[in-house]
């Protein structure tokens, strides 16, 4: 860490600290949430309680009533679900929830249980799509639950997809692979304090996502004076290495991770796109240049002896159906 990053470190906490010290606004009530990882890698759950601020400890004390999640609460087994089932029946309308990963379909969402009840599989889609329409809010933590993410990603064996494809109401897309802990922590704030924050075409909160990392990019000079880096390790621009940030909505250049110090460009590797919509398949190979990577909505190439699985498409009304075709 240079000098530069730890005076701007220290002074976030310190302003946090006066912010603590001078009474913190608090809600009018700490909010029920219901956190539900689905098909997912844990990764939105681990940088959701990586906050430094506010940090976990105060978030949990202070603003939100965490009723269920595999990580935060002690009970196990029928009791917590007990608890998420009376939390929906006693707070409907109220409750905040929060999705991890996508959502399988495929084999009635088999891929992907949640609980059991009675000797009975509960699935992921069997459960969001029954307390969904229930929520105050529901955010979709992360990539996988934004759009459907690497779970989805070709050929997609288990038909899984984001969130907003399985509920018919709005959702905010807090994506990212993982997301960055402010943008999670950020959302949840304006939702305490503001209401629903303003969101781009893809449900995501302007707030992050209304530039692209293009924009802000500390090589951005280099890419405009068509200065490009041959190889990982240059200092110019990355664009022909693969770099996506054109067309990548997020404020990692100026936000940066793992406490305000770095993002990935300046770690030296090109930014993969992991907010957009397409990621992963939109982006890959990772290390081509953006015009040759495989454009939304095409299948990655296959050899020709193997046959292409097909993924998810929608019916007439507009729901999400796995193709026929898919490999038992």
């Amino acid at each position: 860490m240079s000098s530069q990053d730890y005076h701007y470190l220290t002074e976030i906490r310190s302003h946090y600290r006066e912010w603590l010290k001078a009474g913190a606004p608090v809600p009018p009530w700490k909010p029920p949430m219901i956190w539900v990882e689905c098909n997912a890698c844990s990764g939105d759950k681990i940088a959701f309680m990586n906050t430094q601020n506010p940090n976990l400890g105060d978030v949990l004390y202070r603003y939100i009533d965490v009723r269920f999640d595999n990580a935060l609460v002690a009970a196990e087994g029928h009791h917590a679900l007990d608890e998420l089932l009376e939390t929906v029946a006693r707070h409907e309308g109220k409750f905040y929830l929060f999705v991890e990963g996508a959502i399988p379909l495929r084999d009635e969402g088999l891929c992907a249980v949640v609980a059991e009840s009675n000797g009975q599989r509960i699935t992921a889609q069997e459960l969001i799509t029954s307390i969904g329409y229930k929520a105050g809010y529901v955010i979709a933590a992360g990539t996988c639950a934004s759009f459907g993410g690497p779970s989805a990603a070709y050929p997609n064996p288990s038909g899984s997809v984001g969130v907003r494809d399985v509920l018919q109401r709005p959702v905010i897309n807090v994506s990212g692979c993982p997301n960055n802990p402010d943008w999670l922590m950020g959302t949840l704030f304006h939702l305490l304090f503001y209401g629903e924050p303003e969101v781009d075409q893809d449900g995501r909160p302007l707030l992050f996502y209304q530039y692209t990392v293009h924009r802000h990019c500390q090589r951005r000079s280099y890419f405009d004076r068509d200065e490009f880096a041959d190889e990982l390790g240059e200092i110019e621009c990355m664009f022909q290495l693969g770099c996506v940030g054109p067309r990548t909505p997020s404020d990692c250049p100026y936000r940066q991770w793992n406490g305000y110090v770095n993002w990935p460009v300046r770690a030296n590797t090109p930014c993969i796109g992991c907010t957009t919509v397409e990621f992963p398949d939109g982006s890959m190979p990772f290390f081509v240049p953006l015009p040759e990577k495989h454009r939304p909505g095409q299948p990655v190439p296959m050899p020709p002896e193997e046959s292409a699985p097909s993924g998810v498409h929608r019916d007439e009304q507009g729901t999400p159906q796995v193709d026929e075709g898919l490999p038992n």
